[in-house]
Formats: C-alpha cells, sequence, structure tokens
C-alpha cells in the first residue's frame, strides 16, 4: 500500500489540507495529516481546528511514496519556515520519489531548489516563489516527480491525478464517478 504524508501547519487552506486526503483514502492510499504545530491540533486560515493523525516529531518519513503541502495563508509560509519539514522534503526529493503542493504552497519547494528547471503551477500571485521554475497556470502541473495545483477550485483534479500513482486509472476514474466528480466535469 502506498504511504503519503500531508504536513500541516496553522493556516492551511481546508480544502487543499482535507480534500485530497479524502480522495486518497477513498482510493485506498495509507495517507497520514502530519502537524507541525508541536501539537496534534491544527487551525486552518478559516479558523477551523482539526486533529491530525500524528505530530511532526513522532515520524521520520522516510518510508513515504508521496509527501504533500496544501497551501493557504500564513500556513505556507509556516511550512516553508519549518526546518524538519524542509528536511524531509529536500530528502525525498534527493531520494527520487514524489512531492506535491499546491496553491500557496509551492513557494516551500521553490524555496528548496525542487522546481528549478520545471513547470509549476500555483495561486496566482505566488509564481515569484517558483524559483527557476516555468510558470503554467494550469490547475495543476506534473514534471518529474514533483506536482503542483494553482489553488482551492484545483483541488480535487489535483488530487485524483496524484491518486493515480497508486492505484490503476481504471479505479480513479470509476471513484470520481462514485464522487459526481466525472459528472461535474462532463464525463459522463
Amino acid at each position: 500500500m502506498a504511504k503519503v504524508y500531508e504536513f500541516l501547519a496553522n493556516g492551511f487552506e481546508e480544502i487543499e489540507g482535507l480534500a485530497p486526503v479524502d480522495i486518497l483514502r477513498r482510493g485506498g492510499v495509507d495517507i497520514k495529516t502530519v502537524s507541525v504545530t508541536g501539537s496534534e491540533f491544527v487551525e486552518t486560515s478559516h479558523g477551523v481546528t482539526i486533529k491530525a493523525d500524528m505530530k511532526f516529531e513522532d515520524g521520520t518519513f522516510d518510508d513515504a511514496d508521496l509527501l504533500m503541502l496544501p497551501g493557504g495563508m500564513p500556513g505556507s509560509t509556516n511550512l516553508n519556515a519549518h526546518e524538519g519539514v524542509r528536511k524531509a522534503l529536500k530528502a525525498q526529493y534527493d531520494a527520487g520519489k514524489r512531492v506535491a503542493a499546491i496553491c500557496a504552497a509551492p513557494m516551500v519547494l521553490g524555496s528548496l531548489g525542487i522546481l528549478a528547471g520545471k513547470r509549476a503551477t500555483c495561486s496566482p500571485g505566488f509564481q515569484k516563489y517558483l524559483t527557476g521554475a516555468t510558470y503554467t497556470g494550469n490547475l495543476f502541473e506534473e514534471d518529474g516527480l514533483v506536482t503542483t495545483g494553482e489553488g482551492p477550485a484545483a483541488t480535487l483534479p489535483y488530487a485524483y491525478h496524484i491518486l493515480s500513482y497508486f492505484i490503476p486509472r481504471a479505479d480513479v476514474e470509476t471513484l470520481e464517478k462514485k464522487m459526481q466528480f466525472a459528472h461535474l466535469m462532463g464525463k459522463e
């Protein structure tokens, strides 16, 4: 079973943090939310407090197939300021394994040099933080081991695309139908 960790900092965007967890779990992926606050509790950008599956201090993350970052402000800057998150992302990427970030959070990947020479997207206005990347403005972008998403409206296509790394595309399409995403996108 695929293993994914999603790092959550105070100020993360709810839909970008929780919808991918929902979709990946429905697809059979073992995804854990990881609080970087020093507590299991994390407050979202709109004042909702959630309990993460684990605290950053309790993990090593070297068994991850993918490390994810939700966007939101100040969540993205809080993730960028967390040295442990930065080291985990760099180690993951340097080991030839996947990383993903959406909305403002690709700034973290940009600050680590992970986006250099790659196509990437992010929330409009944050492209200046995609150091060395070619900004595409697409809903989501995959370039090698890096997946980036534009923002809240991109969360579902971004999450389904990420799920396709771990299960057959036909199974992703079945889930898209069950969750009415296919209908939304005019695929049925």
